[in-house]
């Protein structure tokens, strides 16, 4: 590893007043949850169930149920890499005011963030929510109904229909996070983006947005991503090893 690349990003979070934090699939992988888009990801393999489908056929919510079940054991073993744990620290130390993430997996609340300074653009999957009144449902007791009956039942509280608490294709994107993450973003001087590929919107907007409003923006990725060429500094390596370099955490 170039320690350069550590050193240029230890500069950058010490200067900055208040950074906001993006993170996309990439942080996660290192947890071993596959992303969506790469090739050989998940949608390669399988094709995304639009939002419309969803509540249009019954079929279509049994193949998304099946589909959430058979990863649980996936996802029930990931917990919180150094990435996680870097961002955790800068949160604690507070440094970092706001985590907006791509991410579905609640492995920054794992990794110690406190759940009201993590912004989810699309969702979470370790929950299911009634699309009509929000009432909460755990996977468990979703699992036992869907293994008894062949069905995921109907809320118990105002008979809608319970999903994930995740943003599907066809969905609108969630009001208040997106205006959460647009006053974090307008409040930083430097935007922190961790794996991700930039080139989903209206979420990679707002990089885009902390660029353009004079904020600085560092790029930590596996990949070229869409705003590379505008960024303040890249570094296309495994962000465990560079951000925890960084910030001292193992």
């Amino acid at each position: 590893m170039d320690d350069r690349d550590i050193a240029d990003l230890r500069r950058m979070i010490e200067a900055a007043r208040r950074v906001v934090v993006f993170t996309g699939a990439g942080i996660s992988t290192e947890s071993g949850i596959p992303d969506f888009r790469s090739p050989g990801g998940v949608w390669e393999q399988m094709k995304p169930i639009m939002f419309q489908d969803f509540l249009a056929s019954a079929e279509a919510r049994r193949e998304s149920w099946r589909r959430r079940f058979a990863a649980d054991a996936r996802l029930r073993a990931a917990e919180p890499n150094r990435g996680h744990r870097a961002v955790a620290r800068l949160v604690r130390e507070g440094k970092v005011r706001a985590v907006i993430t791509q991410n579905i997996d609640g492995l920054h609340q794992a990794s110690g963030v406190p759940e009201a300074q993590v912004i989810e653009l699309h969702g979470n999957t370790t929950y299911g929510a009634c699309l009509d009144c929000a009432a909460r449902y755990t996977i468990d007791e979703l699992r036992e109904d869907f293994e008894r009956s062949g069905d995921v039942p109907e809320c118990r509280r105002c008979g809608g229909l319970i999903k994930t608490a995740t943003i599907s294709f066809g969905q609108s994107m969630p009001e208040g996070p997106m205006l959460r993450a647009q006053e974090e973003v307008l409040a930083a001087d430097l935007c922190l983006v961790l794996g991700s590929s930039l080139v989903v919107y209206p979420a990679a907007g707002f990089p885009e947005l902390a660029k353009r409003i004079g904020a600085q923006l560092a790029i930590v990725n596996n990949q070229e991503t869409g705003l590379d060429d505008i960024a303040d500094l890249v570094i296309h390596r495994g962000i465990g090893d560079v951000l925890g370099g960084a910030v001292g955490v193992n």
